[in-house]
């Protein structure tokens, strides 16, 4: 029971501070008290009662007010080192009838000043969603600072404030930029393999009735003269080659030649995954298996935002040419620095 006491005592829920105005309130109160002590005047005494009325009125409102606050986390799907993105959190009021007033959801920032965002009134049972820009610029692991709930409801006197919140671990991938197109024209971005679904390819998919808005240069003539409807051809998606990147080097000599490796292995993997095509990638002691879609782009861009030239060790590849993997990959060099 005293642990519980004195963990209450060194971590409290909410913290309490006079603003300039509330300092001035409270030594205004302690002169007129003592003043009023001293000389017995009954108006002073008055004066000093209203001073710390208002004082407790200030403490119970703007207790009310934060009382039943939740605050809940909406982060974006993926943070690219360098490009601005966007965070967001739910603030809900879970009392049942009582609204709370003068919100302020304090960005905590290291090293710089905190950002506000202002919610005048929060109805009952209501939530709210708040968004903010934000800018990451290393890749790698990161600990968010975190929110907390303000309030100088209702007189401005005193500044009350909750724990931080909302200070989860992201993960930063390495900037995607662009694939230039001399590269474009290397890799033969549009490829010649066909994807079995529909796309912009040059193969016949599938024929279907026209519908508004379809391109006039996709009516197959034959088939509409033949059915007396108009028929629009369905083209099969195109895909390049399966690929394997391999990283060269450890890239520990120079971070910003690292930085910039990496995020060119990320621009290749990011456009080949979009583009359909299989993506390997073997680096200096990690080894993402061959894979396509969202979720193996997810995979390659969190081993390249995670690889540590001094903590990563040197490890072998495993060994899959004897199902005759990589015969069939194309392989991309990329030099670590």
């Amino acid at each position: 029971m005293r642990q519980g006491w004195l963990w209450r005592l060194t971590h409290p829920r909410r913290t309490i501070w006079p603003t300039r105005d509330g300092w001035w309130c409270v030594l205004v109160a302690i002169g007129l008290g003592v003043a009023a002590v001293n000389t017995g005047n009954n108006l002073l005494y008055l004066l000093v009662s209203l001073l710390l009325a208002i004082i407790i009125v200030s403490g119970v409102l703007s207790e009310q007010s934060m009382r039943g606050l939740e605050l809940i986390a909406v982060e974006p799907e993926a943070i690219y080192a360098g490009h601005p993105v966007l965070f967001g959190a739910s603030i809900a009021n879970r009392k049942r009838r009582l609204t709370s007033y003068s919100i302020t959801i304090e960005r905590l920032s290291p090293g710089a000043s905190p950002r506000f965002l202002y919610v005048a009134r929060l109805l009952a049972g209501v939530e709210r969603l708040v968004a903010w820009e934000d800018t990451l610029s290393k890749r790698g692991r990161h600990r968010l600072a975190g929110v907390r709930i303000t309030t100088r409801f209702p007189f401005g006197l005193f500044l009350k404030a909750g724990q931080p919140m909302l200070a989860s671990e992201v993960i930063v991938f390495p900037a995607v930029r662009p694939v230039s197109p001399d590269l474009l024209r290397q890799l033969g971005a549009a490829g010649d393999k066909a994807a079995r679904r529909r796309g912009r390819g040059t193969e016949l998919y599938n024929l279907r009735g026209y519908r508004v808005g379809d391109d006039p240069r996709l009516i197959h003539w034959r088939s509409s003269a033949k059915t007396q409807t108009l028929m629009i051809r369905e083209l099969e998606a195109e895909t390049t080659e399966d690929t394997r990147l391999v990283l060269v080097g450890t890239g520990a000599r120079d971070a910003d030649a690292l930085d910039a490796a990496l995020s060119d292995a990320a621009s290749l993997a990011t456009h080949l995954i979009r583009t359909g095509a299989g993506v390997e990638l073997v680096g200096p002691g990690f080894y993402v298996r061959l894979g396509r879609g969202k979720t193996q782009l997810h995979r390659l861009l969190t081993a390249l935002a995670l690889y540590d030239p001094l903590a990563t060790p040197r490890g072998a590849v495993p060994d899959d040419d004897a199902e005759g993997t990589l015969s069939r990959l194309r392989q991309i060099r990329v030099r670590l620095g």
